[in-house]
């Protein structure tokens, strides 16, 4: 499935060096997964969860969800052989955390190669320099570190993440602009699921593509959310064909629940429904 195209409504971290967890994302209705070897996995476990992912990952099961490492930071004692040990793994990206510059993204691919590089927008050095990260090369995705941001801005928690809004906000402008994939951030409570449901919608709202889990049970809810409705979809089709109508016929301008609708109108839709299509596809 073409990376650009594919749905990354949830998008679950799963710690690298636990085999049970790693064998039961097998059977997650996920569309990406995060296999971690950098915060899910202890200094001691470190260098052995290496080898656990690779057995995993070769082992395969895991069907169209992406698959994505994050490795530890380049600056610690296990960032540049994690680098190595993913370069040769079936993945379909290696995630670097706290990126603060485009020249971290080059020390990485200098080690990964042709491997498509996300990046972790987590530090606000890395809010300053969302642009710049994102007009590099080999970056494919943003992921929102929502908790390490929120510790670094001493931030305050607050349901409507008011604090957050511009962080995510340059970041947004960033990737979008370049035309890369971006998740949003976790949300702790994962046994809220009104308060997860909320959040979801915000990001949605605010245009981010997913969002990032730290729990099975968060799934459905992000799936749902970030998927279009069945009244979007049928919207979308009715636009397209007012549209193509009006246009075979030369007359005026398409109006479709008394509403204009106008070209971009018409590719807002046409990408909706190619979401709804490639999210049908994941389930097959």
């Amino acid at each position: 499935m073409d990376p650009m195209n594919r749905p990354y409504r949830s998008v679950l971290y799963i710690p690298a060096s636990k085999e049970r967890a790693l064998d039961k994302a097998r059977g997650l209705a996920v569309d990406a997964i995060i296999f971690d070897l950098e915060d899910a996995v202890t200094p001691e476990e470190k260098v052995a969860s290496r080898a656990v992912l690779a057995k995993a990952i070769a082992d395969g099961g895991y069907g169209n969800r992406a698959r994505i490492v994050r490795i530890n930071g380049l600056d610690t004692p296990w960032g540049k052989a994690d680098a190595e040990a993913v370069r040769k793994m079936d993945v379909d990206a290696v995630l670097l955390p706290k990126v603060n510059s485009a020249a971290d993204l080059d020390a990485l691919a200098e080690i990964t190669g042709d491997l498509p590089i996300w990046a972790m927008m987590e530090t606000p050095r890395g809010m300053l320099r969302a642009a710049e990260i994102a007009a590099h090369p080999k970056l494919q995705g943003m992921v929102m570190g929502t908790n390490d941001l929120a510790k670094e801005l001493q931030t305050r928690f607050r349901a409507d993440r008011e604090p957050m809004i511009t962080a995510l906000g340059l970041c947004l402008l960033a990737a979008k602009a370049e035309g890369l994939i971006i998740v949003d951030g976790v949300f702790n409570a994962y046994l809220d699921e009104n308060g997860l449901e909320e959040e979801c919608i915000q990001g949605r709202d605010m245009g981010f593509d997913g969002k990032t889990l730290i729990h099975p049970a968060q799934v459905d809810v992000t799936n749902r959310t970030f998927a279009p409705s069945e009244e979007e979809v049928d919207l979308a089709r009715r636009q397209i064909s007012a549209y193509e109508e009006t246009h075979k016929s030369g007359q005026g301008v398409a109006v479709v629940d008394g509403r204009i609708v106008e070209n971009l109108h018409v590719e807002t839709a046409q990408k909706t429904l190619a979401k709804a299509e490639a999210i049908a596809a994941m389930a097959q």
